[in-house]
C-alpha cells in the first residue's frame, strides 16, 4: 500500500553522509614549452591513467607539465610537476657520454641531483680537453727535443773529422824543428 499524503509528508530520507561536491573525480594536466609559455596545454579528464599517460607523452616532447588532482569548487591540488626538457638534456647528455667514450656516470656521483649526467658530461669533457692540451704540449716538448738531438748529431757529424784529427802543431806538417842556438843568443 502506498502512504498516504499526510504520510508522504512527514517521511524523511536519511542524508547520504558522502561527498556531493561537483567533479571531485577530475584530473588535470597543464604543459607549457620554454619556446611558447602564453600557450600552455590543458587537459581535463575523469580517467586518471589517460591523465597520467599525457603527462609522459607531454614530458617526452620537452613540455614542464603539472599533475593536478580536483579538490573541489576550482581548487587543485598538484600531484607532481616534470621538467621534461631537463629529462630530455639529461638523455642527451648520457648519450653524449657513451658517443664520446667517456665513463658512464657512477651510481654515486650526487645520486639525487636532475642534472648529474650533464654535469658528468661537463666534468669528463674538461678533463678530456685538459688532457688534449697536456699530451699537445707532450707532443711539442718531445718534438723539441727531437730537433735539438737531431741538430746536434748534425753538427757532431759536421765537426766529428776536425774533432777526430789532432791539432795542427802535432801533425807532423807543421811541427816546428828546434833550433839549436847558444845560451848567449836567448
Amino acid at each position: 500500500m502506498s502512504p498516504t499524503p499526510k504520510q508522504a509528508r512527514t517521511h524523511r530520507r536519511k542524508a547520504v553522509s558522502g561527498d556531493r561536491t561537483k567533479n571531485v573525480k577530475l584530473w588535470r594536466v597543464e604543459a607549457s614549452w620554454d619556446h611558447r609559455p602564453d600557450t600552455p596545454v590543458v587537459i581535463r579528464t575523469s580517467d586518471r591513467a589517460s591523465a597520467r599517460r599525457k603527462v609522459r607523452q607531454l614530458a617526452a616532447k620537452g613540455a614542464y607539465v603539472i599533475f593536478q588532482t580536483h579538490k573541489g569548487w576550482d581548487r587543485w591540488h598538484t600531484l607532481c610537476e616534470i621538467d621534461g626538457a631537463a629529462q630530455l638534456a639529461e638523455a642527451d647528455a648520457e648519450q653524449a657520454l657513451a658517443a664520446d667514450g667517456h665513463p658512464p656516470t657512477p651510481a654515486t656521483y650526487r645520486p639525487d641531483a636532475d642534472d648529474r649526467h650533464r654535469t658528468w658530461l661537463a666534468r669528463m669533457s674538461a678533463r678530456a680537453e685538459s688532457d688534449r692540451l697536456v699530451a699537445e704540449q707532450a707532443a711539442r716538448d718531445r718534438a723539441e727535443a727531437d730537433a735539438r738531438r737531431r741538430r746536434l748529431a748534425a753538427e757532431s757529424r759536421q765537426h766529428a773529422r776536425a774533432l777526430m784529427t789532432p791539432p795542427a802543431n802535432v801533425r807532423p806538417e807543421h811541427r816546428q824543428r828546434a833550433r839549436h842556438i847558444t845560451g848567449a843568443q836567448r
